[in-house]
């Protein structure tokens, strides 16, 4: 893996990558921070791929424009919870907490950590309830639950029945977080996407089309906020 940079005002700094499985040059702007990346075929010359950035210049300086930066999570902002841009403030208690109108933090530690630990815990509680009830509605049983930080997929079914999805979810609207374990628990019925996989989600969730939208519009949003100190 290499690097070149296109000078200019400002600079864009590239990954050079060779593939065994590229067919073709291709160039990728991650929507999350903004990192461009250039495959080329396993046999591809560097020189050829660093022309082919310089015919993309243009494309590239338009659309990184478009990348937000990062959101770093500290009092005095505002971050999504439940769909809703809820404030950071300094409370009065030793231990931080999810209250009506703000989250509360200790300012004896940084807060990042302390809300990204609210929130995984908040996470799993609704993505429990909402699996087990949809679970019960189709007389199925899953056989255990994960939370993670996945920016590849939202939630995974297992052939073995283990639920896993994205601790983020709990900043999206609750009905997002609810379609996406309408969607995982179909799974228990059919472990595929076709036709009849999506029959079962509409039968959990009819509205799921709009949410399954928002998450396609939206979600990336949810990954440009840092909790790391």
């Amino acid at each position: 893996m290499g690097r070149h940079t296109l000078e200019g005002n400002p600079p864009i700094d590239v990954i050079l990558r060779h593939s065994a499985r590229a067919k073709r040059l291709s160039l990728r702007i991650s929507r999350l921070d903004g990192r461009v990346t250039l495959t080329l075929p396993r046999r591809a010359p560097e020189r050829e791929g660093i022309a082919f950035l310089h015919t993309k210049e243009a494309w590239l300086r338009k659309h990184l424009q478009d990348v937000k930066p990062a959101t770093i999570v500290a009092v005095g902002q505002s971050v999504p919870l439940r769909g809703v841009l809820t404030p950071i403030l300094t409370g009065s208690d030793k231990r931080a907490q999810i209250n009506a109108d703000h989250i509360a933090v200790s300012e004896a530690l940084p807060a990042a950590p302390q809300i990204k630990a609210l929130m995984r815990h908040a996470a799993r509680d609704a993505l429990a309830r909402a699996s087990d009830t949809y679970a019960a509605r189709l007389g199925r049983h899953y056989t255990r639950l994960s939370i993670r930080d996945t920016r590849s997929r939202w939630g995974s079914c297992s052939s073995e029945g283990v639920l896993m999805y994205s601790w983020r979810l709990i900043m999206a609207p609750p009905a997002v977080l609810d379609y996406v374990a309408a969607h995982e628990v179909a799974h228990l019925v059919e472990m595929n996407h076709q036709p009849a996989f999506w029959a079962v989600v509409a039968q959990l969730c009819p509205e799921f089309e709009t949410h399954r939208q928002w998450l396609r519009r939206e979600g990336d949003q949810l990954h440009r906020i840092v909790f790391d100190d």
